[in-house]
């Protein structure tokens, strides 16, 4: 059997957690989340979601850029990096396939994402994807069909856009023939800038 792809973010996530000294379970209730899908994470066996990405983050002391990156030395007032064509860092899930952008720059207080959006089916998703921060989707091809946990669905297609609170429950499914593609930007947990890991 041929051995399992190492992906930046399986990558990562080890050298954090070894570097800091911490066995899966210390990492695991660090972040919340159970010890062994943290190492279903590490070994490849499974893509988390945004909401696990933060609270991974969270847990580490880390932004969610730095999952999959080290972070560049911290500047001062004027940041600035330039993404081309083809750059970033993929992250797939079981319903959006990711592209993060200008995940260089670390401590941001939003991540913008080039996202493909494959799930087709309310069907495909466990539960409602919630999480701290807020969310701006704007729709380049394709359409898609946004579910809240308080409003009616919505419809969107090219040059339609939508702006949530993501602590409610939502979801977002392509309705189109081909997977529709979404520029997607969600803020940072409030504390992502300082450290604090209390909720």
């Amino acid at each position: 059997m041929a051995a399992r792809e190492e992906t930046p973010l399986m990558q990562r996530l080890r050298a954090v957690r070894l570097a800091n000294d911490l066995t899966l379970e210390q990492a695991g209730r660090a972040c919340g989340i159970a010890a062994s899908t943290l190492s279903k994470i590490e070994n490849g066996l499974m893509s988390p979601t945004y909401d696990v990405l933060q609270k991974l983050a969270s847990g580490l002391s880390l932004d969610v850029s730095e999952l999959f990156t080290p972070a560049r030395e911290p500047m001062g007032a004027g940041r600035c990096v330039v993404d081309r064509s083809g750059q970033g860092k993929v992250h797939k899930t079981r319903y959006y396939e990711h592209l993060l952008l200008c995940s260089q720059l670390s401590h941001k207080r939003m991540m913008p994402f080039l996202t493909r959006i494959t799930a087709r089916d309310l069907s495909a998703f466990s539960d409602w994807n919630r999480h701290e921060g807020e969310e701006f989707v704007y729709v380049i091809s394709g359409k898609i069909q946004l579910h809240t946990e308080f409003y009616a669905e919505a419809t969107l297609g090219p040059g339609d856009s939508f702006y949530i609170d993501s602590r409610m429950g939502h979801r977002c499914i392509s309705i189109s023939e081909e997977d529709a593609q979404v520029l997607w930007m969600a803020t940072q947990r409030p504390d992502a800038e300082t450290g604090d890991t209390n909720e």
